[in-house]
């Protein structure tokens, strides 16, 4: 293969890496998001739980293949970005180490209050992600103060510069995208009032997402995409997708429903990369400063042996995540968690305080 041609078959893998990324941490996000509000009780907090139990720290593996991958194939790109968007990218850091501690600490007591402050860390934690991801790919496909220094293209901005009107609608509308789909998850891997109240809750934000959808989808399009036609065509699947999700949603066909969700998801970051096509990061101050996969693409030893390194490695990653999602495939109930009350490190005096 020639140099080209394997930037651009790599610029192709970090779309399908964030892909999986949006599909299945979106979920994780979105089902913590909710936990306060779908678990009226111990019990049904703790099975909100036990449905990401499994599967949360092996969604996150994504984010750190996709961030390595950039740096293989497009250490320019990688290192522009991380030190451009880095106080972004460090409060999404700080989120997802405090939804980790609060997964693992929260049920290690029973004291009412130690709990609810753990469950209010995994909302937090849960919600920064969502809202913030949705703010850097708007604003990585739209465009950021890039500057040539030293001949290395530098982000001239701050934190500030990223929450724009674009960006915030970019973020709004991934979190509801994410709350929605994560709704389905659960309604999907859950019995009784919780399937129940997922279901509403799928449906009445899943409006809500689908009309911010919209107006980012179409603000994109108009204002932003680089390939016009193949992005209409991506946008045009992104909502016949979404509608499916929410009409299988409302016929209380939870597994078509979250097919069409991850199809969904799928869909927006493709749609976004197809946008951004040719470039990886362009300059909305400097065209001479942007950054596309021709000027920002490592040797091509490099990407060709890091080619051999994805062809075996991924299926076997894919194989091992599928078996996983398989062996922990059926629902859970509130009266399947024994004793959802105690807590590992109780002291006698301590229970239920």
């Amino acid at each position: 293969m020639t140099h080209d041609q394997l930037g651009i078959i790599w610029f192709g893998l970090i779309a399908v890496l964030f892909s999986g990324y949006f599909v299945l941490e979106g979920f994780d996000f979105g089902v913590g998001v909710l936990l306060p509000f779908v678990g009226k009780n111990e019990a049904e907090r703790r099975t909100v739980i036990s449905t990401l139990g499994p599967v949360w720290d092996g969604n996150e593996v994504w984010l750190l293949t996709a961030g390595g991958a950039m740096f293989a194939a497009f250490s320019l790109w990688y290192a522009t970005l991380f030190s451009g968007f880095y106080l972004a990218l460090l409060l999404i850091l700080v989120a997802l180490i405090i939804r980790g501690v609060a997964f693992e600490f929260r049920s290690k007591k029973s004291s009412k209050t130690w709990r609810r402050n753990w469950d209010w860390a995994i909302f937090i934690g849960s919600f920064l992600p969502a809202l913030l991801w949705g703010v850097a790919f708007a604003n990585i496909v739209a465009g950021v103060p890039l500057e040539l220094q030293n001949g290395n293209s530098e982000f001239t901005g701050n934190l500030f510069t990223l929450l724009n009107p674009y960006g915030l609608l970019g973020g709004l509308t991934t979190l509801a995208l994410f709350v929605t789909h994560g709704a389905v998850f659960l309604a999907l891997k859950t019995d009784g009032e919780i399937r129940v109240r997922s279901n509403k809750l799928a449906g009445q934000v899943g409006l809500a997402a689908a009309v911010l959808a919209v107006l980012f989808g179409v603000w994109t399009q108009l204002a932003h995409s680089n390939n016009t036609v193949v992005s209409a065509i991506i946008l045009l699947v992104v909502v016949l997708a979404w509608v499916g999700a929410l009409a299988a949603n409302r016929m209380g066909r939870e597994g078509w429903a979250f097919l069409a969700s991850a199809i969904t998801m799928v869909g927006v970051v493709v749609f976004l990369f197809a946008c951004l096509y040719p470039n990886v990061m362009p300059s909305s101050t400097n065209a001479d400063a942007t950054l596309t996969i021709a000027n920002a693409m490592n040797s091509q030893y490099t990407l060709t042996i890091m080619t051999w390194v994805a062809v075996i490695m991924t299926p076997i990653v894919l194989a091992y995540q599928a078996w996983t999602y398989w062996v922990f495939r059926k629902r859970l109930s509130p009266s399947q968690i024994p004793n959802p009350e105690h807590g590992s490190l109780d002291l006698p005096h301590e229970v239920s305080a």
